[in-house]
């Protein structure tokens, strides 16, 4: 098992995507030092998201990928790209720089997605993993007969994404199980924080024999953030596992340039909701336009959007459950006490 941080690819929506070219060198540079192996930056959504102005992050994906390559000495680095919003020449760029892996990240029902872009990759000898968004969302029989698509592909690995925080250990065993039985390609584990099992549904993955397990220091990441590094390597060490990660040094590079970014205080329930329900973050955008236009408590929409369909937030979906909301609230006389414009005020969440 190896640990992947995404603290400089995931953690960047934290911040708006404002992670610096010299904070990639920092950052990379410390956790080479923690003995973290795998190391992925850019931007949150990926490759092409700056160019195509989806959020653009303060510098250009060839800067993220320029000063990785100057940092890096001992470990390996990656970006993750999403198709349609990346595209072919994106990885041809990387190569340049001397990219060591990728992470192709499409939906569990768009996997035909991922074909062209893991041959690309691999025509540049990377190490190819697919991260299934939203994994959940297909049963694990589903979810194993994609893990065989990717072994066709030419992929190397494929994750099991907990995208909204919505899994627990047992499901996360019973996903691992079931594919371990059908395929012989190794499976990673992306977990999120929604509802407080980030660690938990890691470790688990960890015990299954999970090839990779994603991390972030102090748990930066979009939504509630990741499993974190610190924890995680903590669990090993109450677990007696041998490893070669240097736990203070890893904490020294979080306390010294991640910590003093966070600014976040307490558990916001709109995310923990989305934990509840497995709602995607990503589609907060169209939560936000039909909660304010109805004047709906965002958790009760979220949750009866997710009643229905959990793989995305369709416009006419949304609309729907709003009207429905509202004449439920008219009818029985009660108002919520949500504060949609000092909440949505602020754009809480990135499109992706």
């Amino acid at each position: 098992m190896r640990i992947l941080d995404t603290t400089l690819r995931d953690g960047n929506y934290v911040i708006d995507f404002k992670f610096t070219a010299d904070d990639t060198q920092n950052i990379v540079s410390g956790l080479q030092k923690g003995g973290i192996s795998l190391i992925e930056v850019g931007h949150g959504i990926g490759l092409g998201a700056t160019a195509n102005g989806i959020s653009p992050a303060i510098v250009s994906d060839e800067i993220y990928a320029k000063a990785a390559s100057v940092a890096i000495e001992k470990a390996d680095w990656g970006m993750f790209c999403i198709p349609g919003i990346a595209n072919l020449n994106d990885i041809d760029m990387c190569a340049n720089y001397g990219m060591d892996f990728i992470r192709i990240g499409v939906n569990v029902d768009e996997a035909e997605m991922a074909e062209s872009f893991v041959s690309r990759a691999k025509q540049h000898n990377m190490f190819v993993a697919v991260n299934f968004m939203k994994s959940y969302t297909k049963t694990p029989e589903e979810f194993s007969k994609l893990v065989g698509q990717v072994q066709d592909y030419g992929g190397d690995i494929t994750y099991l994404v907990d995208s909204a925080g919505n899994m627990t250990p047992d499901e996360v065993k019973r996903y691992f199980q079931v594919v371990q039985s059908e395929n012989d390609m190794p499976l990673g584990f992306h977990g999120h924080n929604n509802l407080g099992l980030a660690s938990a549904n890691a470790l688990m993955a960890f015990q299954c024999g999970a090839g990779v397990v994603d991390t972030s220091l102090q748990g930066m990441g979009r939504c509630t953030g990741n499993t974190v590094t610190e924890h995680f390597i903590c669990l090993l060490d109450r677990l007696n596992v041998t490893h070669e990660y240097d736990l203070l040094e890893l904490m020294d590079v979080s306390e010294e340039f991640v910590r003093p970014k966070l600014r976040q205080i307490g558990w916001d329930s709109v995310d923990i909701v989305c934990g509840l329900a497995g709602f995607h973050s990503s589609y907060m955008s169209v939560i936000k336009k039909y909660s304010v236009q109805y004047d709906i408590d965002p958790r009760k929409l979220i949750r009866a959007v997710c009643e229905e369909n959990r793989l995305d937030a369709p416009d006419d979906l949304v609309e729907e459950k709003a009207i429905m909301l509202k004449a439920q609230a008219r009818r029985e006389g009660w108002k919520h006490k949500f504060p949609l414009d000092a909440y949505f005020g602020n754009e809480h969440v990135a499109m992706q």
